[in-house]
């Protein structure tokens, strides 16, 4: 089967791609969230013309080649537009073979335990311990992340004395067989983060996400190095040069990578792969409700070194109003604090046709 066609549609925040071949057979992807306005242009200017009559089927090839190809542009933007055909090429194939994608991977459906995600800098820490312990209560949830420092904020807190705050308070409140994570976003000095660690630690947090400018992997394996708890990163890194030196030089106990910044599926399991040779779990980026968290819990049922969480957004309409409405059957159900993998072929959802007809359409072919 040759790729016949790639349409687009999308928003500032949302970019899904569908790819039919000259059979008429189709899948749909999705590029990386935020700016996917500019993704889609990138996929049909320098991913499409590349795919466009090769072989459905050859993804790793297609997904190894296109990079070499366009290697003047080794950033961001190609491997987010490359997501886009590869997630549709992997949901194509589920459909062709009436499998799901993680059992094309050496995986199976079912259940995945999740992380409640909490994006907000602008809340208290007694507000986010009440909403935390609602949701427990609600949805069965045994471990949250919540956000400390400031975004890159050179150890210049949110406001003074909130991350500090903000730990106690989620820590008295849910003290009591629930996981705690945090996330730096970039915001610490090495020497900081070391301090800020040693307070997780007292206050039973364990997993602390890119405490260091993530592009300085020297800091991060400062802390790494100095403190008791797991440290956390990669979720930006998008290149697997970058990756080997993360993995090989034990930056972080825990890898991060998401697969829309990465490039896709294929991608992400050679990241895996080369984490599972160093004993390293993997407990992937996906801080939305877009496709991009379903994709992840696909990935989490299929390596071998799956890490102990899916992260899963907790951000209503008033923070993430895009998220909603994207497909005719909510895949994101949470039950005693887990997700599920249907059974379904490819991703296993369709996306609601009130939401294509909106969006902005584009086709190469």
């Amino acid at each position: 089967m040759k790729i016949a066609s790639i349409e687009t549609f999308s928003t500032e925040f949302l970019g899904f791609v569908k790819v039919t071949t000259d059979s008429g057979r189709f899948g749909w992807g999705q590029v990386s969230p935020y700016h996917a306005d500019i993704t889609v242009q990138v996929l049909h200017r320098q991913v499409a013309p590349h795919a466009l009559g090769k072989d459905a089927m050859d993804i790793d090839r297609l997904v190894t080649r296109i990079p070499e190809l366009e290697h003047k542009f080794p950033g961001s933007y190609l491997r987010r537009a490359l997501a886009g055909l590869d997630t549709a090429l992997w949901d194509l194939r589920g459909r062709y073979e009436e499998k799901p994608v993680c059992s094309l991977i050496g995986g199976t459906p079912g259940k995945i335990r999740a992380y409640g995600s909490s994006m907000k800098r602008d809340i208290t820490g007694k507000q986010e311990a009440m909403r935390f312990s609602r949701l427990r209560d609600e949805f069965g949830f045994d471990a949250f992340k919540f956000r400390i420092g400031a975004e890159c904020g050179h150890d210049v807190d949110e406001w003074p004395g909130r991350t500090e705050e903000i730990v106690k308070a989620v820590h008295r409140a849910l003290d009591n067989g629930v996981a705690l994570l945090v996330d730096g976003n970039s915001g610490f000095t090495a020497g900081k983060a070391i301090a800020v660690g040693q307070l997780l630690a007292d206050c039973g947090v364990s997993h602390f996400e890119e405490p260091c400018p993530y592009w300085d992997l020297e800091q991060t394996k400062q802390v790494t190095d100095g403190l008791s708890i797991d440290v956390a990163g990669g979720e930006q890194d998008c290149d697997l040069a970058t990756w080997k030196r993360i993995i090989g030089d034990g930056v972080v106990n825990i890898i991060q990578p998401d697969l829309c910044y990465i490039g896709g599926l294929a991608r992400g399991l050679k990241v895996a792969a080369m984490g599972a040779e160093q004993d390293l779990p993997c407990t992937p980026h996906c801080a939305n409700l877009s496709m991009v968290t379903l994709f992840t819990m696909h990935y989490l049922r299929a390596i071998p070194n799956a890490g102990k969480y899916l992260e899963f957004s907790i951000e209503g309409r008033d923070y993430y109003p895009w998220q909603y409405g994207l497909f005719t059957e909510d895949p994101y159900t949470i039950v005693d604090g887990q997700a599920t993998v249907t059974d379904q072929p490819g991703w296993g959802v369709e996306i609601q046709p009130a939401w294509l007809e909106k969006a902005d359409y584009t086709k190469s072919g």
